[in-house]
């Protein structure tokens, strides 16, 4: 009795713990689904076919395509959207030093293939011309490359100063007159001065023409002043 004693009373004293329950883990969302926030009454298909179309999208699923490890293992393609987003309103801002890197950097490297091709291309010179032919090829292809990535740098750094001449735009035909003598300007302005009227049309005054052809008898001559004939 006294141990069923001890062993009650070792109960009552021992402090009633509350089990607590986990809290849920949330579940961790893959690195390439793109979180799109949808309503319920909005076109599911839609919305995909709108987030499949924008560029900024396209260019970070080819950026991932391109730098996917062996074990499959690539950057993040939100934070590639995320980064891409930010060099596109900085470019719509009016900072175009991002561009500028992109484009210095590309034709260095550009001129870097067209050393290596061309290279490759005297090694095999004299010994197997076709193959000497394709590298020399693509060597030149790579130099244009090059040329053209400069040639697009170039306004961007130096943009080009555009000259418009003013056009004098009127409503109907206009007569322009450049270099008129001044002694034409002042017969011209004197003559408006004695009509008396500016620019206006002077009133004719004069009696109106007969509407109408008037025929006149024409005598002959010879029955008026005939030459008198000595023999006649």
């Amino acid at each position: 009795m006294k141990k069923l004693n001890r062993v009650a009373n070792a109960r009552r004293r021992r402090p009633l713990t509350t089990a607590t329950k986990a809290k849920p883990k949330a579940p961790k969302l893959d690195p390439d689904t793109v979180p799109v926030g949808l309503n319920s009454g909005d076109d599911t298909a839609a919305l995909l076919a709108e987030m499949h179309l924008q560029p900024i999208f396209q260019a970070a699923c080819v950026v991932k395509s391109f730098n996917v490890g062996k074990d499959g293992s690539g950057p993040d393609l939100r934070t590639l959207i995320a980064n891409l987003g930010k060099q596109v309103g900085a470019v719509i801002g009016g900072d175009l030093d991002r561009a500028e890197e992109m484009l210095i950097v590309q034709a260095h490297s550009l001129d870097v293939i067209f050393s290596t091709l061309a290279q490759r291309a005297a090694a095999n010179a004299g010994v197997y011309m076709g193959t000497c032919e394709t590298y020399l090829r693509l060597a030149l292809k790579a130099q244009s490359q090059c040329r053209a990535t400069l040639e697009t740098l170039a306004p961007i750094k130096n943009p080009p100063v555009i000259y418009a001449r003013l056009a004098n735009i009127a409503n109907g035909p206009q007569q322009v007159n450049n270099g008129v003598p001044s002694q034409a300007r002042e017969i011209e302005s004197q003559q408006s001065k004695l009509s008396g009227a500016g620019n206006e049309l002077l009133p004719d005054t004069r009696a109106p023409a007969l509407a109408g052809r008037v025929d006149s008898q024409v005598a002959t001559v010879g029955e008026i002043n005939r030459t008198q004939d000595g023999n006649g």
